[in-house]
């Protein structure tokens, strides 16, 4: 092989266990009423230090810019939204790839959300006004052995079957209360 040869060939992203995805699917489809609930515990450590707990994984640190009086140490509860709504999209992506037999090389989301911050969280501009993000963009970078074409109809799919970006598309009932 030539150096240029060698510079050229693509590194395959660390593959799903497509046998293991065969069986999760199969399982699903056995009892398609299912419904898991998702725990989480967070914790106020000071200022907008924020750390939540899910299974027995090390803490996620949340955090807000100075801009906003945090200390910058994580991405804030918005951003980490827009973190969610990636990361889920791209295993819809890598999953569905794996289903129909598609290597990827490189698998990459770019999200922007437009989000009016003048509330302060309720104790700025409190006048009535559109809460949370306006309108969020996820363009992908995505480089696999297949077509242009095969490649947006993963994208178009991921999004149709993607948790995270129905309950943004959805309403959700949502309970807040004190314990």
């Amino acid at each position: 092989m030539s150096n240029s040869a060698a510079e050229t060939k693509k590194q395959q992203l660390r593959p799903i266990d497509a046998e293991g995805l065969k069986s999760l699917s199969a399982k699903a489809k056995l009892d398609p009423e299912k419904v898991n609930t998702l725990k989480a515990h967070t914790v106020c450590e000071g200022i907008f230090r924020m750390m939540t707990y899910c299974r027995d994984l090390e803490g996620h640190l949340i955090d807000e810019p100075p801009t906003l009086l945090g200390e910058n140490n994580a991405p804030n509860p918005s951003e980490a939204v827009l973190a969610s709504l990636g990361s889920c999209l791209l295993v819809g992506i890598h999953a569905n790839a794996t289903h129909r037999g598609i290597t990827l090389y490189k698998l990459e989301a770019h999200l922007e959300g437009d989000i009016n911050i003048s509330s302060v969280w309720g104790v700025g501009d409190t006048s009535e006004k559109r809460l949370g993000f306006t309108d969020i963009r996820v363009a992908f970078d995505i480089d696999g052995d297949c077509s242009r074409e095969e490649l947006e109809e993963l994208v178009q799919w991921s999004d149709k079957w993607s948790p995270v970006a129905n309950t943004l598309r959805n309403p959700v009932n949502t309970s807040v209360s004190l314990v």
